[in-house]
């Protein structure tokens, strides 16, 4: 895959820019402070960075990076967008996680940045060297699964926390209050059917009296003998003139709406219970579940509701005393396989440290040392989550001197030749694009020439990005790119011929119009296209 082509849009400095790069070596070059690691930046973003807010520029609202990969016949387009306080990404026009980016590229392009000098000096960071030269990367992530699993088995033993009479007891509590909701035996609803039913029975002999009297004043008082004598004598006069027969059936209806009203009474009356028995059952049942809702809920659902949660956190409390007693086994087991896995990872890290160091001094050899010495130091200690060792990187520059902390040994120039050479041997610069952000601080003169060959070396088989100052690196480019600012802006354009040669006459004497520069810049390109 090649890194066809990068548009940036008002990314700080960098009002709106597009480079399109070529295949092997591509330096970016300009004065301190235009801005030319923005430029990695960017790419940064596209692998799916955090993006910082700050970095949007003063010309619009949003910053854009897009960039254009070649895969074949194919093309692969990546955007990221900030604005309005978040950021955005893109694959191929598609909305996606900022992450996707980051798995998109990964194994295509990598980034070695002046950060990587610091990470060096870092336990962590050599690490992370070791572990990226793996042979098997499942023997680092075999150790990583032991190592979540003991540390969940350890989570769920301190929440035990040798403390078991405390669950215990709160095992009896919600037990307690389970049982006390479970027993009452009340269902969602009842509420209101109890309410009903204690009016009914504290009202009974009251609604009896009512009833039996609406019921003789329908029957025994005649309402009904009335309307059925008043249908009788309707129906006889309908007989002699037809108009009154719709008052006769009128006159049968009502009839017979009575008679079934005084019989619906009748049964309304008979089903009324008095029984002072049934009454006090009702009311224990209210006093219940009254009772109820000053513990649990104010309303029925509200105290089932808690009823259900409290037997399912009794359950879990079961579950985990239950498991309490083989904890202590499985703790013991796990701890095992920690140990297992973590002297499988040493042992791949040992085969790995073996290759970088004799890669690395091979590279540091052709950057000018004599019999550099790189070493790495492993040191048992109690597992934690990177392995069962402490890790240093030992330097020397000479074969005769003691080798001790890189980040004691090394100056700033032995530190970038380091750095460079450590991440060629760890396979670092395996990707199908690799960048390197001004990794040549603190060298120069012949040293400098020599990391200019390694770095064209490495472009003769994959895409190579560097932002230099070094003119003995930007004499080997395939392509030579310049940033320049004006003001709070900056640009970048490709550089050739004369104006090629101009730059890195600037960078030889400080003088783009220098002769004497300009016959050295013409010389150091002779000798990098020769």
């Amino acid at each position: 895959m090649l890194l066809d082509e990068v548009r940036v849009t008002n990314l700080a400095l960098i009002a709106e820019t597009r480079i399109e790069f070529g295949p092997g070596l591509n330096v970016i070059t300009g004065e301190t402070g235009t801005g030319k690691t923005l430029l990695l930046g960017a790419l940064r973003l596209l692998r799916g960075e955090a993006a910082s807010q700050g970095l949007i520029g003063t010309a619009d609202d949003s910053a854009v990076v897009e960039a254009r990969l070649a895969t074949g016949n194919e093309d692969l387009v990546l955007t990221r967008r900030i604005a309005g306080g978040r950021s955005r990404a893109y694959r191929d026009g598609a909305m996606v996680p900022a992450r996707a980016l980051a798995e998109t590229l990964d194994g295509v392009i990598d980034i070695v940045g002046q950060h990587d000098h610091m990470r060096l000096t870092e336990r962590a960071g050599v690490l992370d060297l070791l572990d990226s030269a793996l042979i098997d990367q499942d023997v680092r992530a075999a150790y990583t699964a032991a190592w979540t699993h003991l540390t969940e088995l350890r989570a769920q033993a301190e929440l035990l926390g040798g403390d078991a009479r405390a669950l215990q007891r709160e095992l009896e509590m919600v037990r307690f209050e389970a049982d006390e909701i479970a027993s009452s035996g009340f269902a969602e609803g009842e509420d209101a059917t109890l309410e009903t039913t204690v009016r009914r029975l504290r009202n009974a002999g009251s609604l009896t009296e009512q009833l039996e009297i609406a019921r003789a004043l329908l029957a025994e008082d005649g309402a009904a003998i009335a309307l059925d004598g008043a249908a009788r004598s309707l129906n006889s006069a309908a007989r002699q003139d037809p108009d009154v027969g719709p008052l006769a059936t009128r006159a049968e209806v009502l009839a017979r709406e009575v008679a079934a009203l005084c019989a619906d009474i009748g049964r309304e009356v008979a089903e009324l219970d008095a029984d002072p028995a049934h009454l006090q059952a009702a009311e224990e049942r209210v006093a219940m579940l009254n009772g109820l809702r000053r513990k649990y809920g104010e309303t029925l659902d509200e105290i089932l509701q808690f009823g259900t949660t409290a037997a399912a956190r009794a359950a879990e409390i079961e579950e985990l005393l239950e498991r309490g007693a083989g904890l202590a086994d499985e703790l013991a087991a796990a701890a095992s396989e920690v140990d297992a896995a973590g002297l499988e990872l040493r042992s791949a890290r040992q085969t790995a440290a073996i290759a970088i160091e004799s890669g690395a001094v091979l590279t540091l050899v052709s950057l000018g040392f004599e019999s550099p010495v790189v070493e790495f130091s492993f040191a048992p200690r109690d597992a934690r989550a990177s392995g069962l060792d402490d890790v240093d990187l030992l330097f020397a520059s000479d074969e005769a001197l003691m080798p001790g902390p890189i980040r004691s040994t090394a100056s700033g120039g032995e530190l970038s030749r380091a750095v460079l050479a450590l991440r060629l041997a760890a396979g670092g610069a395996a990707t199908d694009v690799v960048a390197f952000d001004e990794v040549d601080a603190g060298i120069g003169g012949r040293t400098a020439l020599e990391m200019g060959k390694k770095l064209a070396e490495l472009a003769a088989s994959r895409q190579v990005l560097c932002v230099t100052h070094l003119p003995q690196v930007a004499a080997f480019a395939s392509r030579h790119f310049v940033v320049t600012r004006q003001g709070a802006v900056a640009r970048v354009a490709a550089v050739t011929g004369s104006l090629r040669v101009q730059e890195l006459t600037r960078m030889l004497s400080g003088l783009p119009d220098s002769e004497k520069g300009r016959e050295h810049a013409e010389e150091l390109l002779a000798i990098a296209t020769g």
